[in-house]
């Protein structure tokens, strides 16, 4: 998946990350859409181009995901079916159950932003780094989001057609249109991954910019189509406080209900680390090419707005998480150490340490 998805790391211990540099470019691509938007003939052409940017994001995405990996981590079955059961099934009826907020807090156009976010698959990039931070299953944490973003291809236009209704927006007669879109530049990356694996490792700094500038080019398209189609008349900073309220809520939610169902469940703490951070996240990368394929016209800016604030939440609080866990278990293997190195002990740690329980 792109770089889109890493987290910013903070350089100063025990301090809050800062804003992501990319959501601080997204953020400049929003104004500039707001200041100068496509209008006229340079509409179709920024349309096109954001079309063409889906497609390249696709095949990058099919040339970087190793399905054979993938496959080779099946034996740990039962953490991915948790992942994907949190993704796909906790997280969209988090939001559909979402709409009792609206008018309230929300309004009906962003409520339809905040649910495609709960459709999304997890990120690859942040739940692998996170997890590695805080000492959990990486391994685990790898073959769980390739099996999200795999599985999401398919799932999110699915379940976008089933409980999103919006005019001129999506049918379930378009839905496999709308996977011929995302699938087929995705399965050429696969065909040709082998083939592109050297050359993609040679030139990563390069993709790494591509990814990006494809992203915010999409992004720019989206909102000028808002810009130009007066969708913005609607948004008020107040509409703007309650949807970071419901999302912080969301988050929150979604991290309590996956920290104690891993432990219900029976798994360790490594597990447990890898299951939290692999089942609460959505991703940005994924998110903002699938808004212009399965929202045309001005709703695609309103759609995309939600998921860019829940990218930069939820990387500030998994990234307070992951040095915290991190810390917790530099504590246990140190003590596990000086307990098997102490004259007169054993050479077994302490395994009530490495319980569940202790992921605080």
């Amino acid at each position: 998946m792109p770089r889109a998805d890493r987290p910013f790391r903070s350089r100063i211990p025990g301090r809050l990350p800062r804003v992501d540099p990319f959501i601080a470019s997204l953020l400049a691509t929003v104004a500039l859409a707001a200041l100068l938007p496509a209008r006229g003939a340079a509409a179709p052409l920024a349309s096109g181009a954001a079309t063409g940017a889906v497609a390249v994001l696709f095949f990058l995405y099919g040339a970087r995901l190793s399905a054979k990996e993938a496959w080779d981590g099946l034996k740990q079955w039962r953490l991915h079916g948790t992942v994907l059961t949190v993704t796909f099934g906790l997280f969209p009826l988090l939001g559909v159950a979402a709409h009792l907020l609206v008018p309230g807090l929300l309004s009906p156009q962003l409520y339809q932003g905040l649910l495609f976010l709960t459709l999304l698959p997890s990120t690859v990039q942040s739940s692998i780094a996170f997890t590695s931070i805080a000492r959990g299953n990486t391994a685990a944490a790898v073959c769980s989001a390739t099996f999200s973003s795999l599985f999401g291809i398919v799932l999110t236009p699915l379940l976008a057609a089933f409980l999103l209704h919006t005019k001129g927006g999506i049918s379930p007669g378009s839905v496999l249109q709308i996977a011929e879109q995302l699938l087929l530049p995705f399965a050429a990356g696969q065909l040709l991954r082998r083939r592109l694996t050297a050359w993609m490792a040679r030139h990563r700094a390069v993709l790494g910019l591509v990814d990006r500038g494809s992203i915010l080019l999409v992004v720019y398209s989206a909102f000028s189509a808002a810009v130009v189609g007066g969708i913005w008349g609607t948004l008020s900073l107040p509409r703007l406080a309650a949807l970071l309220l419901v999302e912080a809520a969301l988050l929150a939610l979604v991290l309590t209900t996956t920290l104690l169902a891993g432990r219900r469940l029976g798994f360790d703490r490594a597990d447990l680390i890898a299951i939290v951070f692999c089942g609460s996240k959505k991703s940005l990368a994924s998110g903002v090419p699938m808004a212009t394929v399965l929202f045309r016209g001005p709703a695609a800016g309103l759609m995309v707005l939600p998921l860019m604030l829940f990218h930069q939440l939820q990387l500030m609080v998994c990234a307070v998480l992951a040095r915290r866990w991190g810390a917790q278990s530099q504590a246990v293997e140190a003590a596990a150490t000086a307990v098997a190195t102490a004259p007169g002990r054993g050479t077994a740690p302490d395994r009530r340490r490495t319980s569940p329980s202790s992921v605080r």
